[in-house]
């Protein structure tokens, strides 16, 4: 999906600023604000916490970690 970036002079994000957000949490587009003509910041929108990878059910038991082993380990060497 390619998303358009609109861009915004700071003075309008400043008193739209609430209704912006919505736009971008809404459009999925992010806005590019500029102060004199010049870039400063960019609002983008989060992503979705269900679309981000997860480790979760990723990791298996893999039994006692803690105990010794039967192997002979020595620190020092």
């Amino acid at each position: 999906m390619v998303t358009k970036s609109k861009t915004m002079p700071a003075g309008r994000f400043k008193a739209r600023c609430l209704s912006v957000l919505d736009e971008v949490r809404d459009s999925r587009c992010p806005v590019l604000i500029t102060k004199h003509g010049k870039p400063v910041a960019r609002l983008v929108p989060v992503e979705d916490q269900d679309a981000r990878a997860s480790l979760r059910d990723s990791v298996l038991h893999e039994g006692d970690l803690l105990s010794p082993i039967d192997a002979p380990w020595n620190a020092d060497s």
